[in-house]
């Protein structure tokens, strides 16, 4: 039995808002300068109060109308972009992942465990490894600036594939027969047994993988050149000038809020799910 102490519990709350606090305060200056003018902003120091600019602030960031001298792509459109590459990268890594894993339990095939190894082993390889290779391929082509070009070369997951496998070999082979004298095939056995019972495992999957999609900044940086695809992510990177050219630092942070808006909504929608997909004794 764990002894409960007052004095531990005064210290366990101190330490959750210490980290918190540290966790917190980046997101609130963030906010902060995002209701300022530029000019505010550079001051020193910065006011720690919310300014009066923020809807005009909010609003340039959406429809793109900055003074600065870098990028003024319309963040509407650019998070639209990010939207639609995580959705995509997240529901085809689930899609993929889980059609692999079932050919890979259920399905008796030549070399079957070569197969498996060769998805597992490109655990090991990190996208720098494989970029140049994959940019030439997807360059010839001519997929870059478009959704396919931002999408199908990250829709593949091991990970999930591995987690999937290892789901499926604890279905008992009681269900197995159940369906197969049922009648059912293996597409039938496939949606009607398999999918249901690996839900909590695809929420919380999905949530990882939009995150992974929503935050991609390397692999768009390449393919894309046209600000009509960048997702938000380059976008907040295009809007900061080079140089001595001035930077609209209250655009630049309204935008890195509006950036974090969806994931943090996922993650607050889907956290039941998400928690019980990692916790459950049964995976």
């Amino acid at each position: 039995m764990v002894e409960r102490s007052p004095f531990l519990r005064i210290l366990a709350h101190l330490v959750l808002i210490i980290g918190v606090f540290v966790v917190a305060f980046p997101l609130y200056v963030t906010f902060v300068a995002s209701t300022q003018t530029a000019d505010e902003i550079l001051q020193a120091p910065m006011s720690m109060l919310p300014g009066s600019h923020m809807v005009e602030n909010y609003t340039a960031a959406l429809k793109g109308t900055g003074m600065g001298a870098a990028s003024n792509a319309p963040v509407g459109r650019m998070m639209m972009v990010s939207l639609i590459t995580a959705l995509v990268i997240a529901i085809g890594k689930i899609v993929i992942s889980l059609l692999s894993a079932f050919a890979i339990v259920y399905f008796r095939f030549p070399f079957r465990m070569f197969f498996f190894w060769a998805i597992f082993v490109t655990l090991m390889l990190p996208v720098e490894v494989r970029i140049g290779p994959t940019y030439q391929v997807v360059s010839d082509l001519g997929m870059l600036n478009t959704y396919a070009g931002l999408t199908i070369p990250l829709i593949a997951s091991a990970t999930a594939t591995f987690l999937f496998r290892q789901f499926f070999l604890t279905v008992p082979d009681e269900l197995v027969e159940a369906a197969r004298m049922d009648g059912a095939g293996p597409l039938r056995f496939f949606k009607d047994v398999l999918v249901p019972l690996s839900t909590t495992s695809i929420a919380a999957l999905f949530v990882i993988q939009f995150i992974y999609g929503w935050n991609q900044y390397l692999w768009p940086l390449l393919v894309t050149t046209n600000e009509t695809m960048y997702p938000v992510v380059i976008g907040i990177k295009r809007m900061i000038s080079g140089g001595d050219a001035a930077t609209d630092w209250n655009i630049v942070m309204a935008t890195a809020v509006l950036a974090m808006i969806p994931p943090a909504l996922v993650v607050m929608l889907m956290q039941r799910w998400f928690v019980k997909g990692l916790v459950d004794t049964e995976k």
